[in-house]
């Protein structure tokens, strides 16, 4: 009997908040904080890559070569603040993975991860919700690493600045709850290590160096939940 009545609380609560947030219309986005958590899948072409590999001493391959470079995961976090109902700043905190199959050579595994600073444009059209939804555009760059390991070779991390176009849209599902979906444009540049591999005998310097820098970016589909945060209090000023 305690627990109907509990959950009978707990329905009205739900119910009084809901039509707490209709009456009060849809909430601007001037103010508004936002906390999204996305997953999704990276997707990345290394042609350049693959066509520089193939060329290695002993590593070369004419016909039938594995181009293999079927995606990996993709997770972010973003920290964002709408400076204005057109413009949101924020930082990216974002892990991303793909593997490199090769013909007589191990797996190639590439990560990219760290910190993205950006500048959105937004828009709030008053569709399908309540709380409409919020279309973007924006890009995005920051320090972050490129590390590659290849088994029985060795590991190389890079520094790198990416460049990332953003463009997606949220949407709101109530004053304080929301689903994102992204989609980013990374350009990216990481160093394997193949290129610290020595020469092998009677071959001069080593050809290892001139190996081609693979795609540390590409194309990174996600799809989240947002948690909006209450645009900050009007504060009103009243002479003494």
């Amino acid at each position: 009997m305690r627990g109907f009545v509990l959950l009978g609380l707990l329905l009205a609560a739900v119910s009084a908040s809901a039509q707490e947030e209709e009456s009060e219309g849809v909430v601007p986005l001037n103010g508004v904080g936002r906390v999204t958590v996305q997953g999704g899948w990276r997707l990345t072409s290394n042609n350049t890559f693959f066509d520089s590999f193939y060329e290695l001493p002993g590593l070369e391959c004419s016909e039938g070569c594995l181009r293999d470079s079927p995606g990996g995961p993709f997770a972010a976090a973003t920290f964002a603040y709408s400076v204005s109902d057109f413009i949101e700043v924020g930082i990216d905190l974002f892990y991303t993975q793909q593997q490199l199959r090769l013909t007589n050579a191990a797996t190639h595994t590439n990560i990219t991860y760290g910190a993205l600073l950006g500048l959105r444009f937004q828009g709030l059209l008053e569709i399908l919700t309540p709380q409409g939804v919020v279309p973007f555009i924006g890009l995005e760059t920051g320090p972050s690493l490129a590390y590659s390991l290849v088994e029985g070779v060795g590991r190389r991390e890079s520094i790198i600045q990416p460049w990332v176009g953003t463009v997606g849209a949220t949407v709101r599902l109530s004053a304080h709850w929301a689903i994102t979906a992204e989609y980013r444009l990374a350009f990216a540049r990481g160093h394997s290590p193949y290129q610290n591999k020595p020469p092998p005998s009677g071959t001069g310097d080593s050809p290892y160096k001139n190996l081609a820098s693979y795609n540390a970016g590409g194309n990174w589909f996600a799809l989240g939940v947002t948690y909006l945060l209450a645009p900050d209090p009007v504060r009103t000023f009243s002479m003494p």
